[in-house]
């Protein structure tokens, strides 16, 4: 689906724990999460530390989501 959403226009951008799944699906821009229980996460982390993780993250998928791509492509 968000090749298709990519297709019309709309930038999209694919955090995923798997990255091979979301390259063989079609996903343009990927993003790896840091894992499968705990995509955008990591409960092992004290607060501040995560609340930078997560900024990490979202800032990764803001430069992604701003990048032309016409390929596939890891960030």
């Amino acid at each position: 689906m968000a090749k298709e959403i990519d297709r019309i226009g709309i930038p999209v951008v694919q955090l995923c724990s798997i990255t091979t799944i979301a390259r063989s699906v079609g996903a343009n821009r990927i993003v790896p999460a840091i894992a499968i229980p705990y995509p955008a996460g990591d409960p092992e982390l004290e607060g501040s530390e995560e609340r930078d993780l997560r900024k990490e993250l979202v800032k990764r998928c803001l430069t992604a989501l701003e990048s032309d791509v016409e390929t596939v492509t890891e960030f």
